[in-house]
Parts: structure tokens; C-alpha cells; sequence
């Protein structure tokens, strides 16, 4: 019998036609994206399964991996890994990697369109245009075109973050655990020193523990009452209560949000009520070209970790 390969994330007709034809001689493949089919997955197949495709926010945790004995690989199709328990993947020698840099293009364009959004108020002006409401009387949106750009994280998205901000003549500063050698943008060494000095703040710094509400109500405040945030990385990595705050009281201008600290937020969510604030469905990585490149990352990952050789992008 071939063992399985657990599927736990939704994937569109042509990424599992992708998969299928590269892997199901070698495999049986369990398509589990479900929350009853997962469980139900893990429970009647879990002793034979040998390899796991997830993502950071569906993860896979200690207690699952503990009822896979035979699992030797565990990937994450995006870049994120937060809730796939690395710690107890290791000490069995499990291979876990990630996709970091196969959406990355995609991110960093909805950053963009999310600053440009929130700094241009175009969700607002699309729904009063319809209405017939014309530009006379209305107030001015400023523009990003000079201002300054800060970047929190400066991985594969943050890079691509910075070379569209060179486009629009932005002067680019970033925050990063230690200093890139290798680009032109300005180091700050805390996050609250670039927030002061940024117009526009784009978070695209990993989840998890290690940035948990990094960018909180201090951090806010210095980005100041004309400042723009926006988070394509995690929600964690936002204060959620700080940021609906600083945007009811006017501390900074607008926010461009696609990720959150549940998914999906409640339909209560105060920041969904604000006219100061853009959010889209956490979609920022997603594109027909980004899914189609992580399906083949996936593949050549497992195929070079059944092989014999080195892995592309390890994490942990």
C-alpha cells in the first residue's frame, strides 16, 4: 500500500491536477481541507501518513504529528509556518519547509494597492461617485509619490515592498532583527524609530511568538496622525484594540488590513466599521501565478527531500 500524502489546505482544480500528476504514482493523496475532514483524516489514516501539505494559518500541531509515525515531511504551500509545531517536528528528524518567495511578487503588489487605497480613500470615493456626489467639496487625498516608506521585515516580500516603493520616489527605511548588507534602504533598529520616521508603515515581518503585537500602541502613535499603516504578514503581529483605536481617535490617517487576529473576523469586528480602513480576506498572496508557482516549490521540495537532496527552504 503507497502511503498518503495529507492534504489540509483548500487548493483550486489545477493545483491538485498539478499535484496528482507529479505525485500519485508514488502516493495516496488525502484531501482534507475541512475541519470534520481532517480529523476524520488524521484519526483513520494518520499511521500512514508520510507527508503533510498545509500552511501557516491551518498548521499542523503537536498532537497530530504525534499520531503520524511514519511522517517524514511536513511543508507549508506560503511562506509562514506559525502553527505548524516545528518543535515537535524536529526531535523526530521530520523535514519541515515553507514556500518563502513563491508569492511574494503577489504580496507585495496588494500592499501596494492596499496603500494606495487607504492614503487615496478610493473604497470611499468609488461608493460616493456612485452615489453623484462629485469632487467639489470633497477633501483632498494626499498622494505617496516622495513620502517615506517603512518596512517591517525585510525577507522576500519586504524586498519587493521596497523596489515598488523606488518606483513611486519613496525613500525606503526598514526594521529587521540584523541589518541587510545588501540593499539601499535606511536600517532602523526598532520598530518604534522607523514608525517615526515613516509617512506609510507596511508590515510584512513573520507571525508567531516573536512578534507578537509588535506593532502596538506606541509604535502607532509614533507613526502619527498623517501615517498609514498597512499588514500583509499576520494579524498577530498587529494589536488589534490599539490599532481600532488609534483609527477612531484620528492617531494616524488610515490602515490597509488584508490579515487578522481571527480568521475570518467576526462580522462585529469594530475595524470592518471604520471609513478610515481598506481590508480585504487575508487574499494578499493569492493569484492564479503565486498558487500555481507554490504548487511547484511544493513538489520540487518533497521531490529533492525524497531524493536525498537538500531542500530549498527549510525552516526551524
Amino acid at each position: 500500500m503507497k502511503p498518503y500524502l495529507l492534504i489540509l489546505i483548500p487548493l483550486t482544480d489545477d493545483s491538485r491536477a498539478t499535484i496528482d500528476a507529479s505525485l500519485s504514482e508514488r502516493f495516496e493523496i488525502l484531501y482534507a481541507p475541512t475541519r470534520n475532514e481532517r480529523t476524520e483524516a488524521v484519526e483513520r489514516h494518520g499511521a500512514g501518513v508520510q507527508i503533510v501539505l498545509t500552511n501557516g494559518s491551518t498548521g499542523l500541531t503537536g498532537d497530530e504529528i504525534a499520531k503520524m509515525p511514519s511522517l517524514e515531511f511536513i511543508s507549508a504551500l506560503g511562506a509562514g509556518y506559525e502553527h505548524i509545531a516545528v518543535d515537535a517536528a524536529q526531535p523526530r528528524g521530520i523535514v519541515v519547509v515553507n514556500g518563502a518567495g513563491t508569492n511574494a511578487d503577489c504580496v507585495a503588489d496588494h500592499a501596494f494597492a492596499l496603500l494606495l487605497a487607504a492614503v487615496r480613500e478610493i473604497p470611499r470615493l468609488d461608493r460616493v461617485a456612485r452615489e453623484g456626489v462629485w469632487r467639489d467639496g470633497l477633501k483632498e487625498q494626499p498622494q505617496i509619490a516622495g513620502k517615506r516608506l517603512g518596512v517591517v521585515g525585510l525577507g522576500h516580500i519586504g524586498r519587493k515592498v521596497a523596489r515598488r516603493a523606488a518606483g513611486f520616489d519613496m525613500e525606503t527605511g526598514y526594521h529587521n532583527r540584523k541589518p541587510k548588507p545588501d540593499t539601499t534602504s535606511r536600517y532602523f533598529d526598532s520598530v518604534l524609530a522607523l514608525a517615526e520616521w515613516s509617512d506609510a508603515l507596511v508590515v510584512a515581518t513573520p507571525g508567531g511568538a516573536a512578534t507578537h503585537h509588535l506593532i502596538d500602541a506606541g509604535v502607532l502613535a509614533a507613526l502619527g496622525p498623517k501615517g498609514y499603516l498597512v499588514n500583509v504578514s499576520r494579524g498577530s503581529v498587529v494589536d488589534t484594540a490599539a490599532l481600532v483605536d488609534a483609527l477612531e481617535r484620528g492617531a494616524i490617517a488610515g490602515a490597509g488590513i488584508d490579515v487578522f487576529e481571527e480568521e475570518p473576523p467576526p462580522v462585529d469586528l469594530p475595524l470592518l466599521h471604520l471609513d478610515n480602513v481598506v481590508v480585504t480576506p487575508h487574499i494578499g498572496g493569492r493569484s492564479p501565478d503565486a498558487i500555481a508557482a507554490s504548487v511547484r516549490h511544493f513538489i520540487e521540495n518533497l521531490t529533492r527531500h525524497l531524493n536525498g537532496d537538500a531542500v530549498l527552504t527549510p525552516v526551524g
